[in-house]
């Protein structure tokens, strides 16, 4: 297997700098819309033929890891909050939890229980993989925007408004969601996956004191627990120049950096104990091939040749991204930093 990703997590010497991209299998691939064409997203994801093919599409590409084809809000529905994705709206909840009987009613699932067709997945992968496969779950706090606010938000007035104003109930639903996190991650350890990424995607939303006082104990009684599988745990989150400091103190091996963090500045921040996993902004690939390739030199200038960094986007590749370009870019990282 190649295992320069894997080495690199572990801020071991590499050949070259590795490479994946968030999102990497999906909606800019003519391959992805095909399938999507005949099965809905929850089909693809529950279906581990078909999540298997969607995963092993951008490998084509160069890629240094594959991330399993999964969504984040897939425990939602065992824990007894089902879900379903609606055209031009993204997830839906269909009965959004704001009550604390609500809150309790929500079950600790195992996650042979209604996730196993995820753990099958997995392991279908491993006998196809050449290179690491990446799994991954949602952070509490993002399962609970979408639970509390019934879908996206651009405010999430209502979910803030149970944090800070019912604290217990706040608390006992990132418990219950801290705990599916971590059984959901070490099972798919167990299931194969050579790292696990926690994504906080929303967590932004937040200041430095909230977080610490409201999420932070919660991501790291998750991180810490997973630490100990001996797999390279990265966690991603966007807007959080604030908080680099607060989520490098609960823990991860790897921190995400999106593209409005300088990447020497964050990873100095961050410290030079920790990998570092980014950081382009995902829509310069949009831009004419040699200005994208410029940009993917100055994020590799900007990690100076340094153990531990990553390539990767600051978000997830947008749908319509031009085929060509990422493999421009993948291929321009792998060259340039080989040079170095």
């Amino acid at each position: 297997m190649n295992d320069v990703f894997l080495r690199a997590c572990r801020r071991e010497k590499v050949e070259y700098t590795p490479v994946w991209m968030m999102r990497q299998a999906g909606r800019y691939m003519a391959e992805y819309r095909a399938l999507r064409e005949k099965h809905t997203l929850l089909e693809l994801c529950k279906t581990p033929e078909l999540a298997t093919q969607v995963t092993l599409q951008p490998m084509r590409l160069g890629m240094d890891a594959a991330i399993l084809f999964a969504d984040i809000l897939l425990p939602l529905e065992p824990m007894g909050a089902p879900f379903s994705f609606e055209k031009g709206e993204g997830p839906v909840v269909h009965e959004p939890v704001r009550t604390r009987e609500q809150v309790e009613k929500l079950r600790v699932i195992d996650p042979e229980e209604g996730l196993g067709y995820v753990l099958a997945a997995i392991r279908m992968l491993k006998k196809e993989l050449k290179v690491p496969l990446i799994g991954f779950a949602g952070a509490p706090f993002t399962l609970a925007s979408y639970l509390i606010e019934g879908g996206k938000s651009a405010h999430y007035e209502k979910m803030k408004k149970i944090m800070y104003g019912e604290t217990d109930t706040w608390n006992l639903l990132m418990q219950k969601f801290s705990e599916v996190v971590r059984k959901y991650l070490r099972a798919q350890v167990e299931a194969g996956a050579d790292a696990v990424q926690l994504f906080d995607s929303w967590v932004g939303q937040l200041s430095p004191a909230d977080y610490a006082e409201y999420v932070q104990p919660h991501v790291a009684y998750i991180l810490k627990d997973l630490e100990k599988t001996g797999v390279p745990v990265p966690k991603w989150s966007t807007g959080t120049a604030t908080l680099l400091e607060l989520q490098r103190d609960a823990g991860g091996t790897v921190i995400g950096l999106d593209w409005r963090t300088p990447l020497a500045n964050g990873w100095k921040r961050v410290g030079y104990d920790r990998g570092v996993q980014g950081n382009m902004d995902p829509t310069v690939l949009f831009a004419p091939v040699e200005v994208a390739k410029k940009h993917a030199l100055r994020v590799l200038d900007a990690a100076e040749n340094r153990p531990g960094h990553i390539f990767n986007l600051g978000h997830g590749i947008l749908p319509g991204t031009p085929v060509d370009t990422v493999k421009a870019v993948v291929d321009t990282v792998h060259e340039a930093s080989a040079r170095r």
